[in-house]
């Protein structure tokens, strides 16, 4: 029998806990753990609330969890109430799937100023995850700064712009919805270092900005490549840039008519971020071009009002003590997802923050067909019932899936007209809701 821990019940813990019951059928079984007493990882606090469709997923990941060879283990934080030392003992593989929660700061002067937040934290904020769900970001102003170039850039100045209405059908989380309803925002500025031709931003994402009912896109025409050079560019990439053609040839009568402008500000690169009396007034920025690809900075000097900044340029995997770590990948160290004998990595924890959610499942794939190499038909270890005994023993609140579907059930119950659910933001919300309080 071989005995499998797998340390993050996101789309890679899941994708992997999937490979491990492929691979070994009933010769395997495998402990999902998370910090958190509810599974999913970024499906839940990461993906839009506004994208209930990618959120289908997690139905994938039940199937996964009710298996009989399969346990989700919620609310055991690893390093505090169990070391990686001490399931390293009990089971054969341990698997980190912790994926890549810190935000990833620009590293600019006065990033630290009040109002400035990174995506992992406000995404978390309007998200619902409990570290975040205190932040209360002040939206009295009239212009906010969006840092980046990616997707999430434009799933924060969506949701900065939605309209109470607009968010109808989704699980946005009701601390959030009411600040935004209340918003007096008139100005969304997107800053990217390079030019239309270098954005992150999928066809998809870029569209739904031209169907917002209060809001309206904006691009200086002067930005844009001639578009003969379109051609070169990988077919969803020219979507995109079509998208933003679009955007700069709306008319000015149009825009009159919203109460918001999302500006895409192209070849700008944030230098620092302005303020007073503690709080965020203004980003300095300098006008960039471009050569071989990369932006350079022209020496060109402005400063765009900013009442709230949201860095948008990565994330990092948190480091666990006695795993070596890459500092500046924001990864754990390792060689295609081997760390250490018996310890392995998967996700965003072994390649750092790219892909998209699909992206985990060949990587999950991958790492459990180097598992097999690695330790044949298992050493006989302990595995679950060891944990149990440690958990046991130290009087831990385990949170197993059953106990979820009773939070889920909850959260369902508790939703607004219209919406999902209505998700718990404290943990010792969702532990009383699943009775083990």
């Amino acid at each position: 029998m071989r005995h499998v821990a797998i340390i993050g019940s996101g789309p890679a813990g899941y994708y992997t806990a999937e490979a491990a019951q492929k691979q070994w059928g009933d010769d395997v079984r495998v402990d999902i753990f998370d910090r958190l007493p509810v599974p999913y990882g970024l499906i839940r606090t990461g993906v839009a609330p506004d994208h209930q469709s990618i959120k289908g997923v997690s139905k994938r990941y039940e199937s996964v969890s009710m298996a009989a060879n399969s346990r989700f283990l919620g609310n055991v934080t690893i390093g505090e109430d169990v070391s990686i030392a001490e399931l390293q003992e009990l089971y054969d593989a341990v698997v980190l799937a912790t994926g890549a929660p810190n935000d990833k700061m620009p590293g600019l002067p006065g990033e630290n100023l009040g109002n400035v937040f990174g995506s992992a934290t406000f995404v978390g904020w309007y998200n619902g995850h409990p570290n975040f769900a205190k932040l209360n970001p002040q939206l009295s102003g009239k212009t906010a700064v969006v840092i980046g170039n990616g997707n999430v850039a434009l799933d924060v100045a969506r949701i900065l712009a939605k309209t109470r209405a607009e968010f109808a059908g989704s699980d946005i989380v009701g601390h959030a919805l009411d600040l935004l309803d209340s918003s007096k925002l008139e100005r969304i500025v997107i800053l990217g270092r390079r030019g239309p031709h270098q954005i992150a931003m999928t066809p998809k994402e870029l569209g739904e900005l031209g169907h917002l009912t209060r809001a309206c896109p904006r691009v200086d025409p002067a930005d844009l490549p001639d578009e003969g050079e379109d051609a070169l560019l990988e077919p969803g990439q020219r979507k995109s840039v079509n998208h933003l053609r679009s955007f700069a040839a709306i008319p000015e009568s149009h825009r009159a008519d919203m109460a918001i402008e999302i500006e895409f500000d192209f070849f700008a690169a944030p230098k620092s971020i302005m303020g007073s009396d503690g709080k965020v007034t203004a980003v300095e920025v300098e006008r960039t071009r471009l050569e071989g690809g990369r932006a350079v900075g022209t020496g060109e000097i402005y400063e765009i009002p900013a009442d709230i900044v949201v860095a948008c340029i990565g994330y990092q995997t948190s480091p666990i003590p006695g795993v070596p770590f890459e500092e500046n990948a924001g990864r754990f160290a390792n060689a295609e997802g081997r760390i250490l004998p018996g310890l392995y990595c998967v996700g965003w924890a072994r390649r750092g923050p790219s892909g998209t959610i699909g992206t985990n499942r060949p990587d999950g794939f991958s790492v459990v067909e180097k598992i097999a190499e690695d330790i044949g038909n298992g050493g006989g270890k302990k595995g679950s019932a060891g944990f149990d005994a440690i958990a046991a023993a130290r009087k831990l609140d385990i949170v197993e899936f059953h106990d979820w579907q009773k939070i889920d059930q909850a959260e369902v119950q508790r939703a607004r007209e219209g919406a999902p659910r209505e998700k718990f933001v404290r943990v010792e919300d969702m532990i009383g809701a699943a009775g083990l309080e």
